[in-house]
């Protein structure tokens, strides 16, 4: 009898393991949507743009959110603005540097203060590393996440597919001093503050 009970009990296990597994959401978009909104809300000259070419993996588990880690780049070389002589001193040496720097990224381990606030969507604080020409400073970024259960294959207009949709929605702000990214310079026309906006998407194709 206790060997059948043992039996039963490790099956069951086995059962709830493999249901609550977490499954790893690719952020490197296949329809090349995904981008992060960077802002320089300076005295004289208010700047706006965009950093494409985004990657990664989060490894999630919508019965655990609050062990939900991973990791997110950007191709340094792909940040832009509107003006483009603008761009080119963006990403030069004596600012982004992307030819020596080329990835800027934010590594995390887990989630903070995770709240339910809808059907599939929580909020909560992510706490990790931020990496920006070669510097790596400690960040905490609020965060939502919205997880899209049979979304995936939709998306991309293939919905037999089937696979799950992950978005991670947030914002926070860095001093470009404290990257090395010309420290108390030209703060009239450049504010010393980046203000980072994103909503990113991540698939997990059907296994």
């Amino acid at each position: 009898m206790n060997s059948i009970l043992r039996t039963i009990a490790f099956a069951g296990f086995t059962i709830v393991s493999a249901v609550a597994a977490p499954k790893a959401y690719d952020f490197k978009d296949p329809k090349g949507v995904n981008a992060i909104q960077f802002t320089l809300d300076s005295l004289l000259e208010p700047i706006v743009g965009t950093a494409g070419a985004v990657e990664g993996e989060v490894m999630f588990d919508a019965t655990d959110v609050a062990a939900t880690k991973g990791k997110i780049e950007v191709d340094a070389a792909s940040l832009k603005v509107p003006n483009t002589k603008m761009t080119e001193h963006l990403v030069g040496a004596d600012w982004i540097d992307a030819a020596t720097h080329q990835d800027i990224s934010f590594e995390f381990a887990k989630l903070d203060s995770v709240k339910a606030i809808g059907d599939g969507k929580w909020s909560a604080v992510a706490s990790g590393k931020f990496t920006l020409k070669g510097v790596s400073k400690d960040v905490v970024v609020p965060v939502t996440l919205s997880h899209l259960e049979g979304a995936f294959g939709k998306r991309i207009n293939k919905p037999e597919l089937g696979g799950d949709l992950l978005v991670v929605r947030g914002e926070f702000t860095i001093q470009r001093g404290d990257f090395g990214i010309q420290p108390g310079k030209n703060e009239d026309k450049v504010a010393p503050a980046i203000q980072l906006t994103f909503a990113l998407v991540g698939g997990a194709p059907k296994a």
